[in-house]
């Protein structure tokens, strides 16, 4: 897993590289974390090979929008479409969204966690002329926390009397683990 620091690295880089112009791709191209870019409107223009190998697929150049995954799922296995995904959101805004995490799957039907750093480039007018987005694999941070939310339900279900709840919390619980299974499945 990429430490936070190295991520905004890598970050700073890709957007440096975005917003020289000209054949940005190359410096694209060399860095070793998935990043890719959209126009305004979200059709996906560039995406570099981490991208490739993350999404287990070679994106569409003119067909796909907002995300270079095949599916998307929130954190709860809820599916995600595409055009409510962190880099839909981020053009619609023009501001740069953090702090999310969404589960792509690739067409192999294996899912990762990941946290999309989607910022949108602006023109001199502060008019949106495409978004660029780094994806950092955190499969085993999520695994985790969803593991630990799992052990907390399994807990609350056996510490309370009412039938229930105790219920609830062990549907609950069951949930998480079918979500780290889908994870773990690599």
């Amino acid at each position: 897993m990429l430490a936070l620091d190295q991520a905004d690295q890598f970050l700073s880089q890709a957007l440096d590289a975005a917003e020289a112009g000209g054949d940005c791709r190359t410096g694209l191209d060399d860095l070793p974390v998935p990043v890719y870019m959209t126009d305004a409107e979200g059709l996906v223009t560039y995406w570099n090979q981490a991208c490739v190998a993350f999404a287990g697929r070679e994106p569409q150049l003119g067909r796909d929008r907002w995300c270079v995954t095949w599916r998307l799922y929130t954190t709860n296995g809820d599916p995600l479409r595409h055009d409510q995904c962190p880099m839909a959101e981020a053009i619609r805004r023009g501001e740069p969204i953090r702090d999310e995490i969404a589960i792509a799957e690739r067409p192999s039907g294996h899912r990762v966690a990941f946290r999309p750093y989607p910022t949108p480039l602006l023109a001199a007018d502060g008019s949106v002329t495409g978004a660029i987005s780094m994806l950092i694999d955190i499969t085993d941070e999520q695994c985790g926390a969803l593991s630990d939310q799992a052990s907390r339900c399994r807990r609350l279900a056996h510490s309370t009397t009412d039938q229930r709840a105790a219920r609830i919390l062990a549907d609950m619980a069951k949930g998480y683990e079918k979500n780290v299974a889908a994870l773990r499945t690599r």
